[in-house]
């Protein structure tokens, strides 16, 4: 004996779609826990490399172990042999090398010999992704369907795209970088304004406030840890805001150096110039969640019509569906 069907909607088992779906909500609630137990501390790891390079510099090498030093002496003879290449085809310039280095900083990456990769990866890329489309389309007839126009479309979006991937992917690490720097900015000032007025050094400071906003904000407890440890070693300490702007492209940061360059040179008061910095940075935080605020009535409008209102009405009027059908398939 058969089991009688449950409900069903335009052919589909409303049961069997319930199931289906609580599975899926239990799986998602699951993932969610085990997510928020399994926290891990962002700056452990970061603390330690720092740290490990301050006793570098301190000590004026660049690697610590044989290994370390055999591994780092195999990546320069590659970038070597990138740098050599591109030399010798004219199309390697400082200014650009010089560009490409300041954006790999302000992505977080500190490894200045990776501008020749980024550089050579713009020049092969095209060739080898843009070469083998073409020869894919072209001599395999790989899409024996295409016309001229769409091959040659398909052809040019693929060289285009691979000469500009690793610009994009640079932009968008150094994007949401600048994004997360610029949230923890106004915390970390004030941070700054206490331990200025509890009679700490600038250093201190900065070193104090990166151990306390380095668990919400990593990038900017990174930032201001190499920051200190610049201002304990560096000769001229005006260098060592100067590279924290360097690696920061955002312009809240070029003001605080500008502060700090200035109560450096002047004597001036640091708690008042960075609270009332502290102030300006805040207000601006808040203008553009007022902003994003005033945005979000247009922004949902397709979302609601998309989603939002077929499921309603699907949880309204599914029901009296079910009934229906099953009201018309007793009386036949």
């Amino acid at each position: 004996m058969t089991n009688p069907a449950g409900p069903q909607l335009m052919g589909i088992d409303i049961l069997w779609v319930a199931t289906l779906l609580s599975a899926v909500a239990c799986m998602a609630v699951m993932i969610a826990i085990y997510s928020a137990v399994t926290v891990r501390d962002p700056m452990v790891k970061r603390v330690k490399a720092l740290n490990e390079r301050r006793e570098q510099l301190k000590a004026g090498i660049t690697a610590t172990t044989s290994k370390k030093r055999a591994k780092l002496i195999r990546k320069t003879e590659t970038t070597d042999k990138m740098r050599q290449l591109l030399s010798n085809l004219q199309v390697l310039q400082d200014d650009q090398v010089k560009a490409v280095q300041q954006r790999l900083a302000q992505a977080g990456i500190r490894r200045k010999e990776l501008a020749v990769t980024v550089i050579f990866c713009r020049m092969m890329l095209p060739i080898i992704i843009g070469g083998g489309a073409g020869i894919y389309m072209y001599v395999l007839d790989g899409v024996p369907d295409w016309g001229a126009f769409k091959k040659f479309s398909a052809f040019s979006a693929a060289a285009i795209l691979s000469y500009k991937a690793a610009d994009i992917y640079l932009t968008n690490l150094v994007t949401k970088r600048t994004l997360a720097i610029r949230k923890g900015l106004p915390d970390a000032l004030d941070l700054l304004v206490i331990c200025a007025e509890a009679g700490l050094t600038v250093d201190a400071a900065f070193n104090r406030v990166a151990k306390e906003l380095g668990r919400g904000y990593p990038e900017l407890g990174d930032e201001f840890a190499l920051t200190a440890i610049e201002l304990g070693f560096l000769t001229e300490r005006r260098a060592a805001f100067e590279n924290l702007a360097y690696r920061v492209n955002l312009d809240s940061i070029r003001g605080v150096v500008t502060t700090m360059i200035q109560t450096e040179k002047y004597g001036t008061p640091l708690a008042s110039a960075l609270r009332v910095l502290s102030a300006e940075f805040r207000n601006e935080r808040m203008m553009r969640a007022e902003e994003k605020a005033a945005r979000l009535p247009a922004i949902m409008t397709v979302p609601l019509i998309l989603f939002i209102l077929p499921t309603l009405f699907i949880v309204i009027l599914g029901p009296a569906a079910c009934s229906i059908s099953d009201a018309f398939s007793k009386q036949q």
